[in-house]
């Protein structure tokens, strides 16, 4: 078996020559050449700030900043959040709260409760979301190539530190309710001491107590012999994913490129879920090793650190974090983090270092924070959402956008499409004259996604044009998918627009739609009278960027 370290760069090859950096210009041979190198040089900064180009941080930092208290915006943060609903966080009040709070995703695990259970907390997502005017994304999770124990007794198992048992062979194993993260009671870790036979001696690391019916093994480093999507998954998706036109599909465990592809083929073939984005879910070394190949494969990436902090020495998950979050974020796609605050299960605050923990997702350029068993199961589901927002919200603060913007356009290198030239330069200029918001038309989303990846300071309010289409058996219109699938980038806020101005529209149709994505923006508090706003839209065959000035 290769070692961790082969194992982790190995991961993480040079990208592809299209999206490499380009190389470094020869000397300027005239006069011309240098005073153009002159003027793309970057300005010169005192010594004392000359280590924070280095860094996604912006410097100084002022300390009299820290002690202001935070204020409250309509929109909490530009970093979203995917919140797991479940029995402390499925009734309309806590779901309504939740959605004000910050949530702007909702994820349905499968790994337990049945179809009846999860529609029910669906129909009170519903009921919420009216209630609150707050639109929410809808995930399911798949379970996957997950071994699960069944406790038939239901009586509690008790396991002593330094004690033995013997089990199956295998190599390092986890068994617990929940996963094992070094200071949980309900999980176990067990380490492989001897063979006898056909069993495995293991010796017991940590004292706890299995409560309930149904456990999760894992062993760490080794290949489970069971697909990606399972029958049961399946039955999952075509019951309750078809019924309710889930906006993503977390794949759970996704090893290869080819699970992904396999996934978008099953989905293909159910009707509107084809629309549907699929996040993989990296939780293991094999996942870790072909994560280029994924990425390239799949809408989105979710970093399950659970799972990952089981395969991975604890030394190892940052790097791995920071260097699939850069691929992620130079790549357009969204990258989600998993397992921030899990105190915060039992516990009103988080750890000091969960709250840092939360901050450096965001500096790495984390797109959404996943909250799994802090609102399914934990004690105080609205306030993780609402503090895990408000670090959100401090760190992005502090981004060094500057920086970030400059990598980004190296790494995308000359020449641009055209698309892309026009998203970097709606950001740069919103950026210049201060703008306080950015607003673009779309039909697909990718527009909007693509000024997203630029990571601009303000808002980028996404208008989505709908499209009329036909499966020759009836006209429907397109958008309310695109709209739903902005909530988890960072940065997007979708409005669906009046489908009887299309994106490709005259001037004057697409004044009027501007209007309303002004007034919608004015009613929310982001758009202020003499504000500046850049607005990025598709007049006939050519791509506009221009910026207004708000008037009394």
């Amino acid at each position: 078996r290769p070692s961790y370290q082969q194992t982790l760069f190995r991961a993480f090859p040079a990208p592809p020559s299209s999206l490499r950096p380009l190389p470094s210009p020869s000397p300027p041979a005239t006069v011309a050449a240098k005073a153009q190198e002159e003027q793309h040089r970057p300005e010169q900064r005192p010594p004392a700030a000359m280590h924070a180009t280095h860094l996604l941080l912006e410097e100084p930092i002022r300390m009299a900043s820290i002690l202001e208290p935070s204020k409250a915006g309509f929109f909490p943060a530009t970093t979203k959040i995917v919140g797991t609903l479940g029995p402390k966080s499925r009734t309309v009040e806590v779901i309504s709260a939740c959605l004000k709070a910050g949530m702007s995703v909702a994820r349905f695990d499968f790994s337990w409760g049945d179809i009846e259970y999860h529609q029910e907390t669906l129909e009170n997502l519903k009921i919420a979301v009216k209630a609150t005017k707050k639109l929410c994304a809808v995930m399911l999770d798949t379970v996957g190539p997950e071994l699960q124990v069944v406790n038939k007794s239901e009586r509690a198992i008790s396991l002593e530190a330094e004690t033995f048992v013997s089990v199956k062979p295998g190599d390092t194993i986890f068994i617990g309710q929940y996963l094992f993260t070094g200071s949980e009671t309900t999980s176990v870790w067990l380490e492989v001491t001897e063979l006898k036979g056909d069993d495995v001696v293991c010796l017991i690391k940590n004292s706890a107590t299995l409560a309930g019916s149904l456990f999760t093994l894992h062993i760490s480093q080794i290949r489970i012999d069971l697909p990606t999507l399972t029958n049961a998954d399946k039955e999952v998706i075509t019951k309750w994913g078809v019924k309710n036109n889930i906006d993503f599909l977390s794949l759970s465990y996704t090893r290869h490129a080819e699970d992904v592809r396999h996934a978008r083929a099953f989905l293909s073939n159910l009707g509107d879920l084809n629309q549907t984005q699929i996040f993989a879910k990296i939780e293991n070394i094999e996942g870790l090793t072909h994560f280029d190949e994924i990425l390239q494969e799949a809408d989105g990436i979710i970093l399950s650190r659970g799972n990952l902090g089981i395969d991975l020495p604890p030394e190892k998950v940052f790097l791995f974090q920071k260097a699939a979050v850069y691929k992620c974020n130079m790549a357009g796609k969204p990258a989600v983090v998993t397992r921030v605050v899990d105190s915060m299960t039992d516990n009103l605050r988080p750890t000091r270092a969960e709250a840092t923990d939360v901050a450096n997702a965001v500096l790495d350029g984390s797109d959404a924070i996943l909250l799994g068993a802090e609102t399914l199961r934990g004690l105080y589901p609205v306030e993780t959402i609402s503090i895990v927002g408000k670090i959100c919200a401090e760190a992005e603060k502090v981004f060094n956008q500057d920086l970030y913007f400059k990598k980004t356009v190296k790494y995308v290198g000359e020449p641009m499409t055209h698309l892309e030239s026009i998203a970097s330069s709606a950001v740069r200029a919103a950026i210049k004259v201060k703008a306080s918001v950015i607003i673009v038309f779309t039909s697909s989303g990718r527009a909007a996604r693509l000024i997203a990846k630029y990571r601009p300071t303000m808002p980028v309010l996404s208008v989505v044009i709908p499209r009329l289409k036909t499966n020759q058996l009836r006209w429907s219109f397109t958008g309310a998918f695109e709209a739903r699938q902005s909530l988890i980038v960072r940065g997007l806020f979708p409005m669906l627009a009046d489908p009887r101005h299309p994106a490709e529209s005259t001037s004057a149709t697409n004044e009027s739609v501007l209007k309303v994505a002004l007034d919608h923006g004015k009613a929310s508090g982001v758009i202020k009278h003499h504000d500046r706003v850049v607005v990025c839209q598709k007049v006939g065959d050519a791509s506009v960027v221009k910026i207004i000035e708000l008037e009394d």
